[in-house]
């Protein structure tokens, strides 16, 4: 449990993005776009290390399951729709493989949102498979 209040407010303000998670709709991609600015970034430090690119990916990465996991304490509710810190990880994650453009930043934002889509619908199928086996 999140206690101390400074702790709780940056828990807050990092998992909603800068409080973009409290879009009224699609908070997920008002949370992508949000770290759109974040894909020429990284892919620029990872055009000067591999190394380094690397190093910024997996620290937004271990940032964002610790927020997250706090922040579902303080929500209330596993996956709560406030919480886009996973969005700009997997946007980051993206930057990894997008050339340092904007052009490009703006095809990983579109087919990051496609395939958080079809992800979803992927999931859904296969747990009724599992579920009908078992």
């Amino acid at each position: 449990m999140v206690t101390n209040p400074n702790v709780r407010a940056l828990v807050i303000v990092l998992a909603t993005a800068g409080g973009a998670g409290y879009a009224p709709i699609a908070s997920g991609t008002v949370g992508s776009l949000v770290a759109l600015p974040l894909v020429p970034w990284i892919a620029r430090m990872r055009d000067e290390s591999w190394a380094l690119g690397l190093a910024l990916v997996v620290g937004i990465a271990g940032v964002a399951i610790w927020v997250a996991g706090r922040a579902e304490e303080i929500f209330g509710g596993k996956d709560h729709s406030r919480i886009v810190i996973d969005e700009v990880a997997g946007m980051a994650t993206a930057a990894l493989f997008a050339p340092a453009t904007w052009t490009a930043a703006a095809l990983v934002f579109v087919t990051f949102r496609v395939f958080d889509l079809v992800a979803g619908a992927y999931a859904g199928i296969l747990t009724r498979v599992i579920l009908e086996v078992l």
